[in-house]
């Protein structure tokens, strides 16, 4: 068994584009096969010495997303697929599988990362249970047994919201804050995309004021009464991250193999951290994720990252992450968040990954830390510290 922390080698991701457009006619290893041939491209390796590949996917049609992906970006068919479904935090623990991967002694050189083609997900019905019933549609499944522990995302982020006092304004002020941030730099993200379908940078980002800002619609208010704060801290359409497609992949390997493949490596991985949280309260769990990821790399306060990068489904998601971890909102997403981007389920959180060591890299300061993070529904929560070399 190894116990030596895995390098990372390279890391790439896709644009994320807005469900419905420029991808909507791709498959996940449509969207995913040239991200994973660029990073091999920018490592100077053979597909072939990928031991194994695993890929976060939330809404795929079942099977396993990762083999039709290692087959279609021509991985040998030796390498080992797995994919990890743990909805928005996929992406993120699928790196944490391929560390573990390695560190056990399963792989030397592990491509991982998350996908999503919310464009071509299925529709989802449930089969008759009996010979006159008419199958069911549903949206989603359920993400906990009962449901006052499963309640609608949207609604709530929206009693947490109410219950904190975190108004519409706070939110939307975050939210345009995120979006001008990846307008601003469109250029300096073009490095860490790979062009898919031509598409060469995010598509969702855009130049919005308070104006525009105070016409969107509502989309979810609490329904707990709370004196003057249902309505006053309501989620607007801003606020809230776009269904969107896209993908992101690291490729991780042993110094050993490193060395033996004369790879060279920039950063490596330090800790990471799979939890899980109140279900009700789901988007609370990149918290408890981060401080344990912390912990565990004996690292006492969020302050001595260079970088946090959360993936923020929701604006008071970002806005309680920063307080509760004594952060400073504009300490994350430096250049814009989920928010501003979209939402690929499964690949959210290795997208955040991917812009965390861009930024290391654009700063390039040795013994620097990141830290990424996510939630998921059903309250599961996901994160990872790395160190640039």
């Amino acid at each position: 068994m190894s116990t030596t922390a895995p390098l990372i080698a390279a890391w790439a991701r896709s644009a994320v584009v807005a469900r419905d457009g420029a991808f909507k006619a791709l498959h996940a290893h449509d969207i995913g096969a040239p991200v994973v041939q660029a990073l091999l491209e920018r490592a100077g390796m053979a597909a072939s010495h990928v031991d194994a590949i695993v890929v976060g996917n939330a809404l795929g049609a079942g099977g396993n997303p990762a083999r039709m992906l290692a087959l279609h970006a021509g991985l040998p068919e030796a390498c080992a697929a797995l994919t990890v479904d743990t909805q928005c935090c996929a992406g993120l623990d699928a790196v944490s599988v391929g560390v573990a991967l390695i560190a056990s002694g399963q792989a030397e050189v592990v491509m991982a990362g998350g996908v999503e083609a919310w464009s071509r997900s299925p529709i989802r019905m449930h089969r008759p249970r009996h010979k006159n019933e008419v199958a069911m549609p549903y949206e989603r499944p359920a993400f906990a047994p009962t449901p006052d522990k499963d309640p609608d995302m949207l609604l709530s982020a929206a009693r947490y919201a109410a219950q904190n006092g975190y108004t519409r304004e706070q939110q939307e002020a975050y939210a345009m804050q995120s979006h001008a941030h990846a307008v601003a730099h469109v250029t300096r993200m073009a490095k860490e995309i790979v062009p898919v379908a031509g598409v060469t940078h995010d598509t969702y980002p855009r130049h919005i004021d308070s104006h525009r800002a105070a016409r969107m619609p509502v989309v979810a208010r609490s329904d707990i009464p709370t004196p003057d704060s249902s309505e006053a801290c309501a989620l607007s359409a801003l606020t809230i991250a776009a269904q969107a497609d896209g993908a992101a992949f690291v490729l991780l390997l042993t110094p050993n193999a490193a060395s033996r493949l004369n790879v060279r490596s920039q950063a490596t991985w330090v800790s990471n951290a799979s939890v899980g949280g109140a279900p009700e309260f789901p988007l609370l769990a990149a918290e408890l994720a981060a401080r344990e990821a912390l912990k565990r790399a004996d690292i006492a306060h969020a302050h001595q990252m260079q970088f946090v990068e959360l993936h923020d489904a929701f604006a008071v998601q970002g806005l309680s992450f920063a307080e509760r971890l004594g952060l400073a909102p504009e300490c994350l997403n430096p250049l814009g968040g989920g928010l501003a981007r979209g939402h690929p389920i499964g690949a959210s959180a290795a997208i955040a990954l991917v812009r965390l060591l861009a930024n290391l890299d654009h700063h390039g300061t040795s013994g620097a830390h990141g830290l990424a993070a996510v939630a998921g529904a059903g309250g599961l929560g996901a994160a990872a510290v790395v160190r640039w070399l």
